[in-house]
């Protein structure tokens, strides 16, 4: 059982009255301070940090290719519930140095590692996290590594391992995504050549041209969504991710496709899986295999929804997950 935490850190007097909650949302919402934080083998950390100073941490993981920019459809409803938001950007993206094993034995757990290292860095202990897609895994990692700190994990739209026993990876994924793993499975100097030639377009792209450039992996429902503000920040978030060129893609990926250095049977913490039918990018099977395999997880397979389009529902997944902190 762990601690119960309700939506303390909005002031009462503003809890009844929209109008003021609006206003304090905005005040709170209008600062993103960004700092790096020194790992213990010399690395910078590239951490944005947004929301009520009070506020329970919410370590966000982000997806494959982005990194650490403001995210308002993340950052309004954790405001609104309390949460401060922490995200960094792995390493080799934004401003994030590169992990000089990368290429061959660093491993998903390790970005627990690092995440303890930044909580340290900001004063804070425990915690709640949310990985999406890329950063599904990294969620899990904390789930696993730091049972005494991290309280509650959810896995949105997340992979799930190289090793998962009597799944095929690839099965259902778009044209681009079977490639990129096939790339992978050469090598880091065929991964680097695919990414360079296929890659640096989408950590260039526009908001506009986003959606071209991920023609093959987004069904319907995910294009209708990849406009306005969504669009714009991932946009925003693969460019800034491309800022070292494809160094932080390739070693994500190369992580992912070797063991990930935890036992997903063995977690305790509270876990949560949340996927689309829809998904072209991480197909609906990994998230089934994910349910029945994360100790104790608890499942939300979403009918009709897709990769991207399953952020809208942010103010949902988030509940869920301080449910499983107050449970």
């Amino acid at each position: 059982m762990g601690p119960r935490y309700a939506r303390v850190c909005v002031p009462v007097a503003v809890r009844a009255d929209p109008h003021a909650r609006s206003a304090w949302l905005h005040e709170v919402m209008a600062h993103h301070d960004t700092q790096l934080v020194r790992t213990a083998d010399g690395r910078d950390l590239e951490v944005l940090v947004t929301g009520p100073a009070d506020g329970l941490p919410l370590v966000f993981h982000h997806g494959t290719p982005q990194a650490a920019v403001p995210f308002g459809i993340l950052e309004r409803p954790a405001t609104e519930r309390g949460l401060r938001t922490i995200t960094y950007s792995r390493p080799g993206y934004g401003r994030s140095t590169p992990r000089t094993d990368a290429a061959t034995t660093a491993t998903v757990g390790d970005d627990a590692a690092d995440t303890a290292t930044v909580l340290d860095a900001l004063g804070h202990d425990t915690f709640v996290t949310l990985g999406w897609s890329g950063g599904g895994p990294r969620a899990l990692a904390c789930a696993a590594l730091l049972p005494g700190r991290c309280l509650a994990a959810t896995s949105g739209v997340g992979i799930a391992p190289p090793d998962a026993d009597g799944l095929d990876l690839t099965a259902g994924m778009g044209p681009e995504n079977v490639a990129e793993y096939a790339a992978t499975a050469a090598g880091p100097d065929a991964l680097t050549a695919f990414l360079e030639e296929h890659g640096t377009p989408v950590l260039r792209a526009t908001a506009d041209e986003i959606v071209s450039e991920l023609s093959g992996l987004l069904p319907p429902v995910d294009r209708a969504a990849m406009t306005g503000e969504l669009g714009d920040y991932l946009a925003a978030a693969s460019r800034h991710a491309g800022s070292q060129g494809i160094v932080g893609w390739r070693d994500d990926d190369l992580t992912h496709t070797r063991a990930w250095g935890f036992d997903l049977g063995a977690i305790e913490v509270p876990t949560a899986v949340w996927q689309g039918t829809e998904d072209l990018m991480v197909p609906f099977a990994h998230a089934q295999w994910l349910a029945a395999n994360v100790a104790g997880a608890r499942a939300h397979l979403v009918e009709g929804e897709g990769h991207v389009s399953l952020l809208m529902r942010m103010g949902d997944i988030l509940d869920d997950l301080l449910s499983m902190v107050r449970r």
